[in-house]
């Protein structure tokens, strides 16, 4: 666990750079560099589903990463780095720091039902949990791949319109729902290697901070979209029509939550 805070900060660091790279470009390194560096650890022991969900952690924070730095090159995403850069010029001193070594132990945290299954491999215990998890973990990258695949594809032809193509016609934020089944999977998976009451504390805190996370995310594209096309009816009538976050619940809003972070 020591090891993976050490890595988060050092990849997190990028933050210093520009805030938000703590939780944009430092997140995704930091995801990629701990499903290297704990599987390498338990190279002896590691096999099966757990070497697959590795595989799958990987593969989720390069694709993460590879998406956030082409996107910094992509010209309409200008307007929306100057408002990041303009916000991140505020933080400054001690609360850049705070950020820093919070970000760090949410990754640890997030990674942690991972490193646990594989001690738990090593230590030769059964993992029933895993492959179901890990399945689920599939689900949700599939689900958030596609809907970035989607949506760049469509606001490359349609730059000033909503996307409501494929998944977005079920869901309006489909890679943020993608996204928190995946860290759903993660956690799931890990239920067999929780053996300790500290564990299951710190597995489930970790889950739920990043599910804190998405839905505050979730509100504020909400509040962009709305900004942006509440004029537009063809707008209004697909957000009274479209969950805003998680398909079949009607849930049309996040705008009146207060539970949530990010």
């Amino acid at each position: 666990m020591a090891l993976a805070v050490l890595l988060s900060l050092a990849l997190a660091a990028l933050g210093f750079k520009r805030v938000e790279y703590f939780v944009s470009i430092g997140y995704a390194a930091s995801i990629a560099a701990q499903a290297v560096a704990m599987p390498f650890l338990y190279r002896n022991t590691i096999s099966g589903w757990a070497l697959f969900q590795s595989l799958l952690l990987l593969t989720y924070g390069l694709r993460l990463g590879s998406f956030l730095i082409l996107r910094e090159r992509n010209p309409t995403f200008q307007k929306e780095r100057a408002i990041n850069a303009d916000r991140g010029a505020r933080v400054t001193g001690a609360t850049t720091i705070a950020i820093w070594f919070g970000v760090a132990v949410l990754y640890m945290l997030m990674y942690l039902p991972a490193l646990l299954t594989l001690s738990a491999q090593f230590e030769g215990l059964s993992l029933p949990s895993l492959w179901i998890g890990t399945v689920i973990m599939v689900a949700g990258l599939a689900v958030e791949a596609e809907a970035d695949r989607e949506k760049s594809r469509y606001k490359s032809s349609n730059p000033t319109r909503f996307c409501d193509v494929g998944l977005f016609r079920m869901v309006r934020f489909p890679n943020y729902f993608g996204e928190m089944l995946f860290w759903f999977g993660v956690w799931s998976s890990g239920i067999s290697a929780y053996q300790t009451w500290g564990a299951w504390v710190l597995a489930t805190l970790g889950f739920i901070l990043i599910q804190l996370v998405m839905l505050g995310s979730g509100r504020r594209l909400e509040q962009k979209q709305k900004e942006r096309y509440s004029a537009n009816p063809a707008f209004q009538a697909y957000a009274r029509r479209v969950p805003v976050l998680f398909p079949l619940l009607p849930l049309y809003s996040l705008r009146s939550l207060r539970i949530y972070l990010g």
